[in-house]
């Protein structure tokens, strides 16, 4: 563990275009829950499983009954950026990141302080009228009653990425032209199973790939570094 982690630094110090892609398991360490682990969100019992109460049709057919898991198990206000999400906005601080690709979509990255954020599935703290477009922040959607409606009389829904609905095109070719322009690529917290959000190392032309996560990725073998550690143990390293 020491070897890599002094490996990790130093491919650090030795580039100046870093790009960090993140999964769930930079979250988890500030408590929220993830999805596919054994105490995750699709493992744990609901009158309909979470992945289709997240969907498309779902939240257009069954618009109530959505909120109610939304609200319960989606509200990402209580929670605080941890010590990868610190350590990441001060490499951005001081030019060697630049820029952050998260799969996540509770603003944790930005609340650290890191502004360059692309966010692949949206942001909960990001809500639009479906009529009008009308802006609402996070808090006025989760202390709604029911079904949150706008002044003009429509449904508002969260700027998420729910199932059946694709990636927005201008975060995705962003992320793409990041991640084809960085010289270090840190990949952290993500099983790296989901797509199209997985497919994106592909485009790393890189020198260097590292990848932290605690269990085996797919991509493992492509790496010039792996560590099978808590990402906070790693980041607080450096």
């Amino acid at each position: 563990m020491d070897d890599k982690i002094e490996k990790f630094k130093q491919l650090i110090d030795e580039s100046n275009n870093i790009v960090f892609f993140g999964g769930a398991g930079v979250s988890t360490e500030s408590g929220i829950p993830d999805f596919r682990s054994k105490d995750g969100l699709y493992n744990q019992k609901y009158k309909y499983p979470p992945e289709t109460i997240l969907s498309h049709s779902f939240f257009m057919e069954n618009t109530s009954e959505f909120y109610k898991f939304y609200k319960e198990k989606m509200n990402s206000l209580k929670y605080e950026p941890n010590i990868t999400h610190f350590k990441l906005a001060k490499l951005e601080e001081e030019g060697k990141l630049k820029a952050v690709i998260t799969q996540n979509i509770d603003g944790l990255h930005q609340k650290a302080g890191s502004k360059n954020v692309y966010e692949l599935h949206g942001s909960v703290l990001r809500n639009y009228c479906m009529k009008c477009r009308q802006f609402y922040n996070a808090k006025e959607v989760f202390n709604s009653e029911n079904i949150p409606k706008c002044n003009c009389g429509g449904i508002i829904k969260p700027d998420v990425v729910l199932y059946e609905e694709g990636l927005d095109d201008e975060t995705l070719e962003n992320s793409i032209r990041a991640i084809r322009n960085a010289d270090l690529l840190i990949v952290g917290g993500t099983s790296l199973t989901v797509y199209p959000a997985s497919g994106l190392i592909n485009y790393f032309r890189g020198r260097n790939l590292i990848l932290i996560n605690k269990d085996t990725t797919p991509y493992d073998r492509m790496a010039d570094l792996v560590i099978n550690e808590k990402l906070g143990d790693v980041f607080k390293e450096i």
